[in-house]
């Protein structure tokens, strides 16, 4: 597989880590703190493909008279703190599922604005090229923050690799693994880390915009990955979340509308090749 792993992977903190180690990478000149009129939006994004996807769609929103600011951070904590804060309009990285435990576990106020596109979760070879290879002792890593490893979890159940406990779904941790079928080791990490160390494990589990960014295609490298027609399509749908309040402003309405326009849609479909699905309702 090939993989082009730099800056852009710096370790970042996830839900279940702390706020010191968050990175933050500018993408735009100009203010990082939250604009207080309907001619400018200031967003938090990953950089892959969430950013590269606001990018496209900057001059769209131009014609409509709003100015993106775009800023890319490195983890999955810091989006939602500076929303929730105000020092930024909105964010572009996550889930709702993601969400929903992060607003639970912080207390902060989030909302989703619309669902913009969905990235299958996939299973990535390692030191083993097939999960036909599979046997008792190999590692597998997977994400590590709460609905991540449910995810990851469910599509090992899928493939006959583990099975969950009845009801577990997707609030399923290693606690909830009812039979060990095939004896392996859950190995759980910090999702922008699993890519780092893909070649020492048996198997890996990637996020979609981290795989994008180490240079791993789904379609080609993945040995398996959530369908786009799935429940988990519907589920972990990626959106544009705002502070409560919010969703109903005028410019990040447009926001939407943009990132689901016909052009939006074209560019995503031509560019990521299936590892980045548009969503529709």
């Amino acid at each position: 597989m090939k993989k082009r792993i730099g800056a852009l992977l710096l370790v970042g903190v996830l839900a279940v880590g702390t706020l010191s180690g968050c990175g933050l990478a500018k993408k735009d000149e100009g203010s990082k703190e939250s604009s207080g009129d309907d001619k400018a939006i200031t967003i938090a994004a990953s950089a892959a493909p969430h950013a590269e996807i606001l990018e496209e769609a900057k001059a769209l929103l131009k014609e409509e008279g709003i100015d993106l600011e775009i800023t890319v951070f490195s983890d999955y904590v810091q989006p939602n703190v500076v929303v929730d804060g105000d020092e930024f309009d909105a964010n572009f990285f996550q889930h709702l599922p993601y969400l929903e435990n992060f607003n639970e576990e912080r207390g902060t106020k989030l909302v989703s604005a619309g669902g913009i596109h969905y990235e299958p979760l996939g299973i990535y070879p390692g030191k083993k090229k097939s999960l036909d290879e599979v046997e008792k002792g190999d590692v597998i890593a997977v994400p590590n923050d709460t609905t991540n490893e449910a995810r990851a979890l469910l599509l090992l159940e899928d493939n006959g690799i583990i099975k969950l406990k009845e009801g577990a779904g997707i609030n399923a941790t290693v606690n909830d693994i009812e039979d060990n079928i095939k004896g392996v080791e859950i190995l759980e990490l910090e999702a922008a880390q699993i890519p780092r160390v893909v070649d020492e494990q048996a198997f890996s589990i990637l996020n979609g915009n981290y795989a994008l960014e180490a240079g791993f295609s789904v379609k080609k490298d993945a040995l398996v990955y959530e369908e786009a027609d799935s429940e988990a399509a519907k589920t972990y749908v990626n959106i544009i979340a705002v502070k409560a309040g919010n969703e109903e402003s005028a410019k990040i309405k447009k926001l939407v509308e943009v990132l689901k326009s016909d052009k939006i849609t074209e560019f995503i479909n031509e560019k990521y090749d299936g590892a980045v699905v548009p969503f529709t309702e």
